[in-house]
């Protein structure tokens, strides 16, 4: 894929951009310092339509183009993930807990990349909304910003949004007509049983093995309950339980990801769980509470 020429004089400035944001990562709504840095570029570039503290700290800047025409948006996501950086990069970050693991530096780098050259051509009819989203990786960002009124107040028709993907060849993008990326669930399960001294088994309602037999259980979902072409994954991520070798715990915890791309397939596995869940819980004498968080929606 050829660059155009005045993008790629861009190179030196956006790896700086970019290794600024790396180095100065925020989470969650708390991105102000990227905001900030944001709006400064915008304003460098000649932008004045600019608009803060949407969704907290999310930022929709506007260009005019030349003669009536769509607006488009384009939109990049702000915030870090909530880890410590061990890459030993020159720019690594200078957070403690906070890393751009997930590139999301690099996404607005890009968007400003694309700011700069947009504001010094104007060669497209209508406008363009830039919008920076923050919490993208938890929380729900652009749902609070559409929640906000920015699709309305800004009157745009479409948006558009990339991510990254380590590994593609560099110059290509990769897309697919329907699902590309699917619905994200968390499952968590508590099982509660009665703890007691490990040599004495007998006086207790061990929690651990039930989470044991339950984890094994949630295997089945995938092998047992789920029709093999529609796609769905279903992983036990965590098992949290005990403090001692000798102490059976009161309490076992367990959290698992789901996802999948179809609502029925995402209601069965609820279902599922649901049923293991009790099933377990009544065959080793605990009790087993899921709480199942629905979270984002498959990408179509």
């Amino acid at each position: 894929m050829p660059v155009i020429n005045r993008i790629a004089d861009f190179t030196p400035d956006m790896t700086a951009w970019r290794q600024h944001l790396h180095q100065h990562p925020e989470l969650v709504f708390d991105c102000h310092q990227t905001a900030a840095f944001v709006v400064e570029k915008l304003r460098s570039f000649g932008i004045t339509d600019i608009h803060e503290g949407i969704a907290t700290s999310g930022v929709v800047a506007i260009i005019e183009g030349q003669g009536d025409g769509p607006t488009i948006g384009l939109r990049a996501d702000m915030d870090a993930l909530p880890m410590d950086e061990v890459t030993g990069l020159d720019y690594a970050s200078k957070v403690d807990g906070a890393m751009h693991a997930c590139g999301h530096d690099g996404h607005t780098t890009m968007l400003l990349g694309a700011a700069k050259y947009l504001a010094e051509t104007r060669n497209f009819r209508g406008r363009v909304a830039l919008v920076f989203q923050p919490a993208e990786e938890s929380i729900g960002g652009a749902q609070v910003m559409v929640e906000e009124g920015v699709l309305d107040r800004f009157a745009i028709d479409e948006i558009y949004a990339l991510h990254n993907l380590p590994g593609l060849p560099v110059g290509h993008f990769q897309t697919v007509a329907g699902p590309i990326m699917a619905a994200v669930d968390t499952a968590t399960i508590t099982v509660q049983g009665r703890g007691g001294h490990g040599a004495m088994p007998h006086d207790t309602a061990d929690p651990v093995v039930a989470a044991v037999s339950i984890v094994q259980a949630i295997q089945t979902i995938l092998s047992r309950n789920h029709y093999a072409f529609d796609q769905l994954v279903i992983s036990v991520t965590q098992i949290h339980t005990g403090s001692a070798d000798n102490v059976i715990p009161d309490t076992a915890w367990i959290q698992a990801t789901v996802r999948s791309y179809d609502k029925d397939v995402q209601a069965m596995v609820i279902r599922r769980l649901e049923e293991i869940c009790a099933g377990q819980a009544a065959s080793f004498g605990v009790e087993a509470t899921l709480d199942y968080e629905i979270g984002y929606p498959a990408t179509v």
